[in-house]
């Protein structure tokens, strides 16, 4: 009975995610989500008490998958700056895989100010991509005297950006050489000429 609760559970979260990110929050019907979720509303409201709770879930569930890849990339990874570019390269691809990651962008811009919005994800997005560059810089990978304000104002337009290019129809070798791209030219600027090929800019 337990796992049918959280199979449940999971399926709604993974079809309001879905309507979420196509439709929005406000367009997107309880009835809508329970129907793509093959669930009643009584099962709907065994697990969530409102579309603004919903929301938070899928909100949830977006922050956990971020904080887990950075996990899974440090622990494969003794470089913060490698990182902070493979993070980059995998929130490309995530958008284009995972639905919460980005129903979670279109929900900070929507829910703005209002309670069911929780977490702002421009906000996760760049505290993480500023905490691995934090971690860089203690590392000492970056070339000295670099004033942090430049690259931060870069790294948060760079998570923005791969948003808005993410869900383009553009291929998806193209976003990758795109994000690539974007570390060949910042690179020399953070670490200098000289340690330029100790960092791959590809995807892991």
């Amino acid at each position: 009975m337990q796992e049918r609760s959280v199979d449940t559970c999971r399926r709604l979260v993974s079809a309001a995610a879905e309507l979420f990110d196509r439709k929005g929050y406000v367009n997107a019907t309880l009835g809508e989500i329970t129907g793509a979720a093959r669930v009643t509303k009584g099962a709907l409201y065994f697990h969530f008490t409102s579309k603004g709770e919903l929301a938070q879930a899928v909100q949830t569930r977006g922050r956990t998958l971020l904080a887990a890849s950075v996990d899974r990339l440090t622990a494969g990874n003794g470089s913060p700056l490698q990182t902070l570019i493979d993070f980059t390269h995998w929130l490309a691809r995530g958008l284009r895989e995972e639905a919460a990651l980005r129903a979670n962008f279109r929900l900070s811009r929507e829910l703005r100010g209002e309670e069911a919005a929780g977490a702002d994800f421009y906000q996760v997005g760049m505290a993480t991509a500023w905490s691995l560059l934090d971690r860089a810089e203690a590392a000492g990978e970056l070339r000295d005297g670099v004033d942090r304000t430049g690259p931060q104002t870069l790294l948060a337009a760079a998570v923005a950006g791969i948003e808005l290019l993410a869900a383009t129809d553009m291929p998806d070798e193209e976003l990758t050489a795109r994000v690539a791209a974007l570390w060949d030219l910042a690179l020399p600027g953070l670490v200098g000429p000289a340690g330029r090929t100790a960092y791959r800019t590809t995807p892991p």
